[in-house]
């Protein structure tokens, strides 16, 4: 179960406390919520206790005609069933009854100036990336022609150097040496650089420099989806490696297929350049052509044009 602070949702969604509750966080494990007009009817089966419960105009509108005794009852078995919290829409006063409901059981309510539609969009938005699967990786996020790549490889194999290359070439960094990913969809994940080192870079030499500063706003990027992963490895005399691009390997990261390309690093070659190129040609990989299996169509096509002239 997530552990998500009221303070983090006040800012994020521009919200006020009417009654903080018991603690300063709240226990939620779904980004679902819940309208609960059906349980201030007295309908409680198959009630979604763990979601955030939104009250609206319709359900504060109810709740004001209800005779008071049944109101009180029904609303000590909403606030006794241990929801996480009350959020109160259209910036409506919120009525003494509701609050002494929830002090019973230390429930907090917080309050929206929003609609009601707008609250829970923005809402399900925070949730969702809140509660997202994450995991921190070591390596550089670049933004390339748009794609995030995600540059990995042993220490010291000249990942960073490699982003800068690409940032002096007009491209924008994401993340240097720790990344943080989340699953924020079935199959997307977004990389984001840790808050103490965002727009930061390590060259080996140099030391600690400002990306931000140094190149200006445009040269960075808060997040960006991860779409491909580039893996820097050192030349290995003994290695076969690819040199047609027929084969394609994968990356698992949160259970997330990603397309892997495996580039041999040795003095000589233009890194950069090299991963521009990866990046165009998967792009054109995802429209439908592949340079690798164009090649070997004609080629299967030629020495099946020979032996038909030799029979």
């Amino acid at each position: 179960m997530g552990s998500i602070s009221i303070e983090d949702m006040l800012r994020e969604l521009d919200l006020e406390v009417v009654y903080k509750g018991k603690s300063l966080s709240i226990d939620i494990e779904t980004s679902d919520i819940n309208r609960p007009g059906l349980q201030f009817a007295g309908f409680f089966d198959y009630f979604a206790a763990e979601r955030v419960q939104v009250i609206g105009k319709v359900e504060m509108t109810y709740l004001d005609s209800m005779d008071p005794e049944i109101r009180s009852q029904r609303l000590d078995r909403f606030f006794g069933s241990g929801i996480p919290c009350v959020l109160i829409s259209r910036d409506m006063e919120v009525p003494p009854y509701l609050i002494e409901s929830a002090k019973k059981f230390g429930c907090p309510i917080i309050r929206s100036r929003k609609a009601t539609t707008n609250v829970i969009h923005r809402l399900i938005n925070y949730l969702d990336s809140a509660l997202a699967p994450r995991i921190t990786r070591h390596g550089v996020l670049v933004d390339v022609y748009g794609e995030g790549v995600l540059l990995m490889g042993e220490s010291g194999i000249g990942k960073s150097e490699t982003a800068l290359e690409l940032i002096k070439r007009g491209h924008r960094l994401v993340a240097d040496d720790a990344v943080e990913i989340k699953k924020v969809a079935e199959n997307r994940l977004i990389g984001v650089a840790p808050e103490l080192i965002k727009h930061y870079m390590e060259i080996r030499g140099i030391g600690i420099i400002d990306i931000k500063a140094m190149y200006g706003i445009g040269a960075v990027i808060n997040n960006k989806a991860i779409d491909m992963v580039i893996y820097l490895e050192f030349w290995d005399d003994n290695k076969e490696y690819d040199r047609l691009g027929l084969t394609e390997e994968f990356m698992e990261i949160l259970g997330v297929k990603l397309p892997k390309v495996v580039i041999p690093v040795r003095p000589g070659r233009n890194l950069a350049i090299i991963v521009e190129v990866a990046v165009r040609n998967w792009r054109l990989k995802k429209m439908g052509y592949n340079a690798a299996q164009e090649l070997d169509s004609r080629l299967n096509s030629l020495i099946n044009q020979n032996s038909e002239e030799n029979i």
